[in-house]
């Protein structure tokens, strides 16, 4: 059997709502025979998907709020760290990893394009570094979804050259589905949305619901008592989701009249003439909400998010914060950075709680899967990445103990590798590679 057909096969075995122009996949539902009745080979247990995230903060943290206490219940979290209170039982704090690549290159572009890779960059103008841990994970696992992963960032990506002669490209992706090419990242809510609905045609202005409203009834007149409530939130969410999406695609359809009536690439423009949302906490909730229910449908396993870039030219007036985001780094011992690190932290907190919300068998989407927290640098004053700010949130299937503070700041360099911790997760999720990036061994005491 060929892998397309393996793929047609099990994603044929998926509960699916069709309607014009539009396919709706469901969560998992312990009354209807879908995709959670049947195992598959990428899950050892028998159990559930083990699903990954990464979500990426650029240009570090302030340092002197970014720590961890203790375990379990009694574990206490920093004031950066007091959004994840509510999941800290469910959470890693990881200190002391790095990336020996991104060290002694440069300052921006070298210490981000690696960032999920452990790759040495290139300088110049060939772009030379090698595929992303999201990338390999779908390229070996992702078959089993209708999408191999999904790419999002709520930023532009930037051309050109950063003084250290490396590509700004390097600090405008963390994703690579190679090592010369970095996965496209959509930034426009409104056409991940679509992405996930298989939303396409003249109809894609017409809801999504609406088009599936008649089967969506005729299935929950089948469905258990608590697989229609379960099926109910869920089409209440999607409904939520795309209010919000429908205004914002006449927004995105009249910024590209506005770049066409220019002569002016869309990307070129400023937020929000270039269509997205002018309020950024909108846009990363929206973003993060569109993984939520990605996982939550098993539409994919495997997500990146680029909550700002490298060098990011984001503001804050809502935290009071005067800088833009790259501006204010190089304060970074300030109590602005501060409120700055805190808000990126409440973005996975807020995706976490999402998938700790859905419920999967005898757990959650959220204890199935591993979302990781992850910065480039760990002080943006002095562009230090000799460590990097990072923690994780879910137990993948019960494979990843929770509820710890691991510190590897004293274990020497051998042993303190953040590809080591990549190699990890990957071997739970299923896949037996036996190096990664610069290891070859998984990262010890994980």
């Amino acid at each position: 059997m060929s892998d397309s057909q393996i793929h047609r096969r099990i994603v044929s075995r998926r509960t699916l709502l069709k309607g014009a122009g539009v396919t709706m996949a469901l969560p998992w539902l312990e009354s209807i025979p879908v995709w959670g009745a049947e195992s598959s080979s990428s899950d050892a247990d028998g159990g559930f998907p083990k699903r990954f995230a990464a979500l990426f903060m650029a240009c570090g943290i302030n340092a002197e709020y970014w720590w961890a206490k203790d375990s379990d219940a009694d574990m206490e979290l920093s004031r950066s760290l007091a959004p994840m209170e509510p999941l800290k039982q469910k959470m890693n704090f990881i200190s002391g990893l790095f990336n020996k690549n991104a060290t002694g290159v440069g300052i921006h572009p070298g210490q981000t394009g690696n960032i999920l890779s452990g790759a040495s960059l290139q300088k110049g103008a060939e772009l030379r570094g090698s595929i992303s841990v999201d990338q390999l994970l779908a390229n070996h696992l992702g078959q089993e979804t209708a999408l191999p992963s999904i790419v999002l960032g709520c930023e532009q990506p930037i051309t050109g050259y950063h003084e250290t002669n490396f590509s700004m490209a390097y600090s405008s992706h963390i994703s690579w589905q190679n090592a010369t090419s970095p996965v496209p990242m959509e930034v426009y809510p409104s056409l991940a949305f679509d992405s996930l609905f298989d939303n396409r045609g003249n109809r894609r202005n017409k809801s999504v619901l609406d088009r599936v409203k008649e089967q969506a009834s005729s299935l929950g007149r089948r469905a258990s008592v608590d697989d229609r409530s379960k099926l109910d939130e869920y089409l209440t969410s999607v409904r939520e989701v795309e209010k919000q999406i429908e205004r914002l695609r006449g927004n995105q359809n009249k910024a590209a009249e506005r770049a066409k009536d220019r002569g002016r690439p869309l990307f070129t423009m400023e937020r929000p003439d270039n269509g997205l949302p002018e309020d950024i906490r909108e846009h990363m909730r929206l973003m993060c909400d569109i993984v939520a229910l990605a996982f939550q449908t098993d539409k994919t396993r495997f997500a990146t998010l680029l909550l700002c870039r490298d060098i990011s030219g984001l503001f804050y007036p809502f935290l009071d914060v005067r800088k833009a985001h790259h501006s204010g780094s190089h304060d970074d011992q300030s109590d602005d950075w501060e409120k700055v690190s805190r808000y990126y932290c409440s973005q996975i907190a807020y995706l976490a709680e999402r998938l700790d919300a859905m419920p999967e068998g005898e757990g959650t989407v959220l204890d199935h899967s591993c979302l990781i927290f992850i910065n480039n640098m760990w002080s943006g004053s002095k562009h230090d990445s000799t460590k990097v700010p990072l923690f994780t949130v879910g137990g993948l299937g019960g494979t990843l103990e929770t509820g710890r503070v691991l510190d590897y700041s004293d274990a020497g360099d051998d042993n303190r590798k953040l590809c080591s911790f990549y190699l990890s997760l990957m071997n739970r999720m299923g896949l037996p590679a036996k190096e990664f990036g610069d290891a070859d061994a998984p990262l010890a005491k994980l």
